[in-house]
């Protein structure tokens, strides 16, 4: 095992096959694109590949810096270990792994499984983070270099650490680059159109689980708020398995806000076109981060400092009661919402509202932080 410097160029990796492991979620993947930009700038020739699960993967398709996207669904093998047509499609997924020939491979999520699939991958050179900064500290053993880290700093600043150990640097701005089609833009725009929406809010109530989630009453609070103070029609996005709790904030709401459903691309032009993003620590909210959508963000036991939106003018309210962890297990607290008063996210709206215009950012910046009393 190396521990090796950051900033080293490596002029010999111009034409190589690099692979970068992230393999879930949605919010980690749109993190580690400014990653995946830099490496391009710097090695325009290299051979990039991303291998995620099929979960996650629905932003990288089409993505213009990769030359191969890898999709597995180690989930579903999990809930078929015992089926033979698991074994026969892991077989066929390892094999086309490894018929790339990877000189080097990225571990940017420090798992037991994702050192695994890079170890498999049989990349000569396998580059993750120091010990200390292992999610989980065994997948070390599967890595031959390892990049000094912070865990102290935002997590899009930890992932350009590994690039920046092969001499690529992100530039004068985080780069978050996606394939949108135009048929995505005329989906939302017409959408749009149809609802007679102007003016608007994204509210993204959802969350992968309840300690990440705020009470969809609240939720309903804030979208009259904003249609009575300021005009503002909220937009209510969820993900596939949200649309009953979309309906409810709805329905509370008074006829003030609208379920909308749309891919993740679709969303990506939706936050282009919004005023403000409302919703707590999801890929949503962390895709509008990437499209400077100013955000007001409602946070529980995850750290803003570390996973929150990185614009110095994107404001953070946080439950001040909830265990702050940046490696948060879901099930603590799991059964209850975030504790954070209306009257707080009313005033974080409009401490948001009257500074709009996100400026460009070459290092992470802390972004302000409300703790809710």
């Amino acid at each position: 095992m190396t521990l090796i410097a950051t900033g080293v160029a490596n002029p010999s990796l111009a034409d190589m096959k690099i692979l970068i492991v992230k393999l879930s979620s949605i919010g980690d993947v749109i993190h580690t694109l400014p990653a995946l930009a830099a490496l391009r700038r710097r090695f325009p020739e290299a051979r990039i590949s991303w291998i995620v699960e099929r979960s996650s993967a629905s932003l990288l398709r089409d993505h213009p810096y990769l030359d191969d996207l890898i999709e597995i669904d180690t989930r579903l093998w999990r809930r078929r270990w015992s089926s033979p047509s698991t074994w026969r499609q892991m077989r066929s997924a390892l094999t086309a792994l490894r018929a790339h020939r990877f000189d080097v491979g990225l571990d940017f999520q420090g798992l037991l499984k994702s050192g695994l699939v890079l170890f498999l991958s049989g990349a000569r050179r396998r580059i993750g983070f120091e010990t200390a900064c292992l999610r989980e500290k065994p997948s070390a053993l599967f890595l031959t270099e390892q990049v000094p880290v912070s865990d102290e700093v935002h997590v899009i600043e930890k992932n350009l650490a590994l690039v920046r150990a092969l001499g690529a640097e992100p530039g004068a701005d985080y780069e978050f680059p996606l394939a949108i089609s135009e048929e995505d833009r005329h989906v939302v725009a017409h959408r749009l159109q149809s609802l007679a929406v102007e003016s608007f809010a994204i509210v993204n109530p959802g969350g992968n689980w309840k300690g990440k989630r705020w009470a969809p009453e609240n939720y309903a609070a804030i979208c009259d708020y904003l249609w009575a103070e300021h005009g503002l029609v909220s937009v209510i996005t969820h993900a596939p398995g949200e649309e009953a709790l979309a309906e409810e904030v709805s329905r509370r709401a008074r006829g003030s806000a609208i379920p909308f459903a749309c891919t993740l691309k679709q969303l990506a032009v939706l936050a282009d076109r919004a005023r403000l993003f409302i919703g707590g620590d999801t890929g949503p909210l962390h895709l509008a981060a990437a499209r400077r959508t100013p955000i007001v963000a409602i946070f529980g036991p995850t750290p803003a400092g570390r996973n929150g939106p990185f614009s110095p003018h994107d404001i953070v309210v946080q439950d001040p009661r909830a265990r702050v962890s940046p490696y948060y297990r879901r099930r603590r607290n799991e059964g209850s919402y975030i504790r954070v008063p209306v009257e707080e996210v009313k005033r974080a709206i409009e401490r948001r509202l009257s500074n709009v215009g996100n400026p460009p950012y070459s290092t992470y910046a802390p972004t302000i932080t409300e703790r809710a009393n």
